[in-house]
C-alpha cells in the first residue's frame, strides 16, 4: 500500500498516542529495576517479553545482554537501518520520591537509558504495525554497557551487528534535560569528543625537605609533567576544540618530608582523530624526557575510550527537515559541540549516522544527568517514539 509522508505522519501519530501508556509503563519498569554496565539481565528479559507480546523476532544475549530485534518489511533487501537504545543504568542513589524510584540501592538511570529503551520498544511496535506500508529492513539494536569501557556498542560490532543484514544507515536519541519537552536538538558533522583516561606513576625519592640534594621530589616533577605537556599541547596548531585537563594528583608527604611516589590522573577530550594520536605521542614522550632529565622513574598509561562522535552531515540535515514535518519549525533547534563523549560513536564511524538529542524538561523537572534528581517528563516518550518512528518510516516509504 503507498502512502505519502503525510498519511504516515498521521499514522504514526495515532499509533503512538494509543500505545503511549504502554510506553510509559515500559519505562517506568525499567527504571525501577536498574542494572549497571555487563549487568543487564533482567532488563534484557523484559525487553525480549515485551517484542514477544507484539510479536517481533529477535536474537539475545548478544556482546552479553543485547538484544536484535528484526522487523523484515516489503522487500526486505532494499534497505536497512538500524535504530538503537542503551540500557545501563550507574551507581548512583536515587533520590526522587517517586512511585517507580529504583528499587535496587546505589544503582539508578540517571542518564536516561531507561527512556532510551522505552523509545526504542514503542518505535519497535509502532513500525511493526505499519511494516506492510514499508520497503526494507529495521534493525532495532537494544545495547548493554554504554557507561563503561570498553562500551556495548564496539563489542555488539565485534559480534557482527552492522552484517546480516547489512545496515545501511543509523539512528539514536538521548535525553537532553537542557532543552524544555517538546524539542529536539541536531549537529550535522562532529558532534561529541572522543575520551582518553590519563594516568601517569611517578617514582622519585623520599626523604627530609631539607635535604634537596639528597631526594628526587615526585611533586616538583609532576608539576613539571603538567605545566609542559599542556603548553606543548597549547601551541599546536590544531582545527578543532580539545581539552587536556588534570584532576587528580596525590602524593602522601608532609611539609617537611618529600614523598617517593606521586600519581596524576587526567582527560584527553579531542575532536580529531589525527590530533587525537599526536597527542598521545607528545604526552609518552615528554613523560618519558622528564623523568630522564630528574632520575626518576616515570611511567604513563593511556586508557584509550570511545572515539569522536560524528552525525552524517546529509543524513543529518534530512533528519532536521523531517522533524519540523513532525513537529514544527521552532521545536527543532541547532545542538553546540559536546566534549562529552558516548559510545555510539563507534557505530558513526562505521556507517552513515544521525544522533540527537529529546528535549525531556519541564518547569519542575530539569536536573541534569548523572544525578539523583535526574528524571524526565514522560511526554517526551510520545515524541521520541513518533519522531524515531517517522524518521525510519521516511526512509523506507515506497517510492511512487
Amino acid at each position: 500500500m503507498f502512502m505519502s509522508n503525510e498519511d504516515i505522519k498521521n499514522k504514526i501519530k495515532q499509533i503512538t498516542r494509543s500505545i503511549f501508556s504502554e510506553i510509559v509503563a515500559i519505562r517506568r519498569w525499567i527504571h525501577q529495576h536498574p542494572e549497571l554496565s555487563f549487568q543487564e539481565k533482567e532488563t534484557s528479559q523484559y525487553i525480549c517479553s515485551v517484542l514477544e507480546k507484539n510479536h517481533i523476532k529477535y536474537e539475545h544475549k548478544v556482546a552479553g545482554y543485547g538484544v536484535v530485534a528484526l522487523i523484515e518489511c516489503q522487500n526486505p533487501d532494499t534497505q536497512v537501518i538500524g535504530v538503537r537504545g542503551d540500557m545501563d543504568a550507574l551507581p548512583i542513589q536515587e533520590k526522587n520520591d517517586i512511585s517507580y524510584k529504583s528499587v535496587y540501592d546505589g544503582v539508578m538511570h540517571a542518564c536516561g537509558h531507561d527512556a532510551h529503551t522505552a523509545v526504542l520498544l514503542g518505535t519497535a511496535i509502532v513500525l511493526n504495525k505499519l511494516k506492510n506500508n514499508l520497503r526494507g529492513t529495521i534493525k532495532c539494536i537494544f545495547q548493554p554497557a554504554e557507561e563503561k569501557l570498553p562500551g556495548g556498542a564496539s563489542l555488539m560490532i565485534k559480534e557482527g551487528v552492522l552484517e546480516k543484514p547489512k545496515v545501511d544507515k543509523m539512528f539514536a536519541l538521548h535525553v537532553y534535560p537542557e532543552f524544555q519537552v517538546g524539542t529536539v536538538g541536531f549537529r550535522p558533522g562532529q558532534y561529541m569528543a572522543a575520551c582518553d583516561e590519563l594516568s601517569i606513576l611517578i617514582t622519585g625519592k623520599g626523604g627530609h625537605a631539607a635535604l634537596p640534594d639528597e631526594v628526587i621530589n615526585p611533586i616538583t616533577i609532576g608539576a613539571e609533567i603538567i605545566l609542559n605537556v599542556k603548553n606543548i599541547v597549547a601551541q599546536l596548531p590544531a582545527s578543532k576544540k580539545y581539552i587536556l585537563e588534570f584532576g587528580d594528583f596525590r602524593a602522601y608527604g608532609a611539609s617537611n618530608v618529600i614523598p617517593e611516589e606521586a600519581k596524576i590522573e587526567g582527560t584527553l577530550r579531542t575532536l580529531d582523530e589525527d590530533f587525537r594520536y599526536l597527542v598521545h605521542g607528545i604526552l609518552l614522550d615528554e613523560v618519558q624526557k622528564i623523568g630522564i632529565k630528574h632520575q626518576a622513574t616515570c611511567k604513563m598509561k593511556i586508557i584509550k575510550g570511545y572515539p569522536s562522535l560524528y552525525n552524517n552531515p546529509e543524513l543529518t540535515k534530512n533528519c532536521e527537515i523531517l522533524s519540523r514535518e513532525f513537529l514544527d519549525q521552532d521545536s527543532v533547534k541547532k545542538l553546540d559541540i559536546r566534549m562529552a563523549s558516548e559510545d555510539f560513536s563507534y557505530f558513526s564511524q562505521e556507517l552513515p549516522c544521525c544522533f540527537f538529542r529529546l528535549g525531556v524538561a519541564n518547569n519542575h523537572i530539569n536536573n541534569l544527568v548523572h544525578t539523583p534528581h535526574f528524571n524526565i517528563d514522560e511526554k517526551s516518550l510520545e515524541i521520541g517514539v513518533g519522531l524515531m518512528s517517522y524518521l525510519v518510516a521516511s526512509n523506507l516509504l515506497y517510492q511512487t
